[in-house]
Formats: structure tokens, C-alpha cells, sequence
């Protein structure tokens, strides 16, 4: 298959961390323009006289920056490849184990509070928007008027990253494409961008912001399911590691000692 391609892999860690980053910057760039119109004009169609004493906000959303919680992943993997280009095999083997045993276990942390967070937001939103006509109306005042144009841009430009990420991959080691968890992560990450598109272009724009909610919870779940996958596969390398150093320690003192084998 070749040797690996260092600079394609460089470049793929480079597309997936940007990817990441532009995610965690969503709500910089999606939401944050003026609704007040959008809100009498809703609060016109219900009949009721409300009065916008200052601007309204469209809501920046929870689905984009939650695909970072599904990408680290992708971030932590494509890292450890580019790690092995500096480090020995040897010392990577050591230090691989923990090291993925510690950022799946704060994985898991952190994507469990904000699917309870996401859970939480996602009753009040469908609560209040069953309540008409005031708590409808609070609820257009909050998340009614979803940004869907800004947020396909980003979106956009996240999945061109990713596409961008898996080809580099490949180019930079056809063999990756036999490693059936790096393809699943993949294609998981893919699928869950092109979901949230999808969940944005599915109903009216006063309900985008529930199903983008929806989304991020979902998000926050598949991100718990791949901590708890690498928290497993972390155990086999840190028993394979001691059991290494271990052998390595007791050769170190030129073996066991006469009388000592049979123990």
C-alpha cells in the first residue's frame, strides 16, 4: 500500500481541526440578528397586541456546536496518527492507553451535561410553544425566528472540511480504509452534519429551532456511545503497557533468580 504520506495527514489533522473550530465558533457566526418584525408579525397572525420594547435576537442554536462533542473524536484519532510521527512506537504505545482512557472519560462527562442541558432547553421550548397564545409568543420571542440561511453556510463549509479530512486520510494511507472504526467515525461525523442540514430545511422556521435542539441532544448521545467505545479500547493498550514495562522491568534485573522460575 505504500508508505505513510506524512504531509496528507498533516493536512487532514489541519481540515478536521478546523472543522472543529468552526463549530465551536457557531455561535459567533449563526444568529444574533434582529427579530423584532418577525415577532409582531407572528404576534399579529395570533391575534394578541404584544409590544417589542427592544430587539429581539435570533437564537444561534445548539446543533452546529455540538458536532464538535461527535468531532473531537475525529480530532483525538486523526492526533494520535500524527502523534506516531514523532514519538516512538515504543513510548506511543505507553502513553496511548491513558492518555485515551482520560479524554474518553471527560468525553463522556462533558457530552452527558450538555445532553441535559439540550434535553431541558428542548421541554421548555415544546412546552411553551404548546401553550398559546402567551407562551407561544414567548417562545417566538426566544427561538422563533431561527437563522436557517447562516447556519447552512456553516454547515457548508464544516462538511466540505470533513469531506476534505476523510480524502486526506486516504491519501495519506489507503490502508485506513481497512480500519472499519476510522471509516464508522466517518461516516458518523458526515452523517450527522448532513442530518442537522436536513433537520433545518424540514420544517417552518419557527419550529427550526426545536428540531435543531433535538438534533444536538441526539448529537450529545452519539458522543457518550464513541466515549464509551474508546474508553474500551483504551483498556487492552494500558494492560498491553504494563504488561511491557513489567517484562521490561524484570529484565532489567537479568531475570529471575535461580529457584524463582517456578513461581
Amino acid at each position: 500500500m505504500g508508505a505513510l504520506r506524512k504531509p496528507f495527514l498533516l493536512l487532514a489533522m489541519l481540515a478536521i481541526g478546523l472543522a472543529a473550530g468552526v463549530e465551536l465558533g457557531a455561535g459567533l457566526l449563526v444568529g444574533g440578528g434582529d427579530a423584532s418584525a418577525a415577532l409582531r408579525d407572528s404576534a399579529a397572525d395570533l391575534d394578541v397586541p404584544i409590544t417589542v420594547g427592544s430587539a429581539v435576537e435570533e437564537p444561534s442554536g445548539r446543533g452546529i456546536g455540538y458536532l464538535a462533542l461527535v468531532d473531537a473524536v475525529a480530532v483525538w484519532t486523526t492526533g494520535l496518527y500524527c502523534l506516531s510521527l514523532v514519538l516512538p512506537d515504543r513510548v506511543q504505545g505507553r502513553v496511548q492507553g491513558v492518555a485515551t482512557l482520560v479524554f474518553s472519560i471527560v468525553l463522556i462527562i462533558v457530552a452527558f451535561v450538555a445532553l441535559l442541558v439540550s434535553f431541558v432547553e428542548l421541554t421548555v421550548m415544546v412546552s411553551l410553544f404548546l401553550a398559546p397564545p402567551f407562551g407561544t409568543l414567548a417562545y417566538l420571542a426566544v427561538w422563533g425566528f431561527f437563522p436557517v440561511g447562516d447556519a447552512a453556510l456553516v454547515l457548508g463549509l464544516v462538511l466540505l472540511l470533513k469531506l476534505a479530512w476523510a480524502g486526506l486520510l486516504v491519501a495519506a494511507q489507503p490502508r485506513f480504509l481497512q480500519n472499519k472504526g476510522l471509516v464508522l467515525l466517518a461516516l458518523t461525523t458526515l452523517l450527522c452534519t448532513v442530518v442537522l442540514e436536513f433537520l433545518h430545511q424540514l420544517v417552518p422556521v419557527i419550529l427550526v429551532s426545536i428540531l435543531d435542539d433535538l438534533g444536538a441532544l441526539v448529537f450529545a448521545v452519539v458522543a457518550v456511545v464513541w466515549g464509551l467505545v474508546l474508553l474500551i479500547g483504551s483498556i487492552p493498550a494500558i494492560v498491553k503497557a504494563v504488561r511491557v514495562t513489567a517484562t521490561a522491568s524484570d529484565g532489567g534485573r537479568g531475570g529471575p533468580r535461580r529457584g524463582e522460575d517456578r513461581l
